[in-house]
């Protein structure tokens, strides 16, 4: 049973690696001008979409690797990865489902339409913060040591992006360069996602 949770956790991590790696492409691409809508919004909600249920299952599987008086921080972690999905599945789903395949009858925008400052605004900050703690939480409950030193950096660091997320969206003044304040999440998130599809890999070599 131990390796098959090793085995889904590293299927979910790398999946939510290769996810978070294609929006950080994505992103570059609008800004850069080389995609446009409606292409470039169903390929950043499509991929930001694809990273939800991963990373919740890789921080879910990531839990029955530690040890028992740690439970605090990895229990920590899954709930604020159960937050993360839970805003940004409603976010994307509703963008991707809606309000492109509206605006493309009709461009008026609705209180569904995300813009600076807006609801679905708000809830797409809320998912990416709370992401950030669940990873805070998971660095925690790693041991210390060696072996899982890069792991508790890059999660730490990724943990560190969210006063710049929250500077990025809730800025009263937005501007691209405002938004590209956050920009280092495109490097930690894919990073820890990486590293902790290695940590399952190492776990399952570990066990055999």
């Amino acid at each position: 049973m131990q390796r098959k949770n090793l085995s889904f956790g590293f299927s979910t991590a790398l999946t939510a690696f290769i996810a978070t790696s294609g929006y950080g492409i994505v992103q570059l691409l609008q800004l850069f001008h080389v995609t446009m809508y409606p292409l470039d919004d169903i390929l950043i909600y499509g991929f930001s979409l694809l990273i939800s249920l991963p990373f919740l299952f890789s921080i879910l599987a990531f839990h029955y690797t530690i040890a028992q008086e740690k439970h605090l921080w990895s229990h920590a972690a899954i709930l604020l990865a159960l937050m993360y999905a839970t805003y940004v599945i409603l976010m994307y789903a509703v963008q991707l489902a809606t309000v492109i395949p509206n605006s493309l009858r009709d461009k008026t925008p609705t209180i569904l339409t995300v813009t600076p400052h807006s609801f679905f605004w708000t809830l797409d900050a809320l998912g990416y913060i709370c992401m950030g703690i669940s990873t805070l939480f998971a660095a925690l409950a790693l041991e210390t040591g060696r072996a899982n030193r890069w792991l508790r950096i890059f999660m730490l660091a990724n943990a560190l992006t969210v006063p710049l997320i929250s500077v990025a969206y809730f800025y009263p003044n937005y501007s691209t360069t405002v938004l590209l304040i956050g920009s280092p999440w495109i490097i930690t998130a894919p990073g820890s996602m990486l590293l902790l599809a290695v940590y399952f890999k190492k776990q399952t070599l570990n066990g055999d």
